[in-house]
């Protein structure tokens, strides 16, 4: 029923809808992700109140070569959804959705992070969790395991904060 509700409402929006062991998940089209996801955010027939995670999935030889998995829940509704946004290597980018669920802020950057993945308008999109100096993304599943990374000296970040800007 919420799919059909969901595909109703957004119609071309949706590249693709699938309901598999009672999940339903929706691909949609990068271009239209933050009004999609700001009105399923204040739809009353949907509320999805809570953006409870954030993160991508490497498929390497696939074309487009990455998703962006969003789960979300509406706690007065009592349902939850699958969104995802299929992202080309060549720019893997999406809107950002800081404007719509506080939550995404760390989110975000832990993607940008691990998968490299480009969160346009994201208030401070930057490393946070591994040091600025690292190459590359570890998650990525072209990221050489055995890289050797630059030794950079410790820093007391209470004394002496370290902020990089991008």
């Amino acid at each position: 029923m919420l799919t059909e509700k969901i595909k109703a409402r957004f119609g071309a929006e949706i590249l693709d809808a699938q309901n598999e062991r009672d999940e339903e998940t929706f691909t949609i089209d990068r271009e239209r992700a933050y009004d999609f996801f700001r009105a399923l955010r204040d739809d009353p027939d949907f509320e999805f109140n809570v953006l409870t995670d954030l993160t991508a999935v490497d498929w390497l030889e696939r074309k487009p070569r990455f998703d962006v998995v969003y789960q979300l829940n509406s706690l007065t509704r009592g349902h939850r959804i699958r969104v995802k946004i299929r992202v080309d290597a060549a720019d893997p980018s999406v809107p950002s959705v800081v404007g719509v669920w506080g939550a995404a802020d760390w989110l975000e950057r832990e993607c940008f992070d691990m998968f490299g993945i480009d969160f346009k308008g994201h208030p401070d999109l930057r490393r946070i969790l591994m040091y600025d100096s690292f190459e590359g993304h570890p998650l990525r599943k072209d990221y050489l395991y055995n890289k050797r990374q630059p030794i950079v000296p410790e820093v007391d970040p209470v004394v002496n904060p370290i902020r990089q800007s991008r």
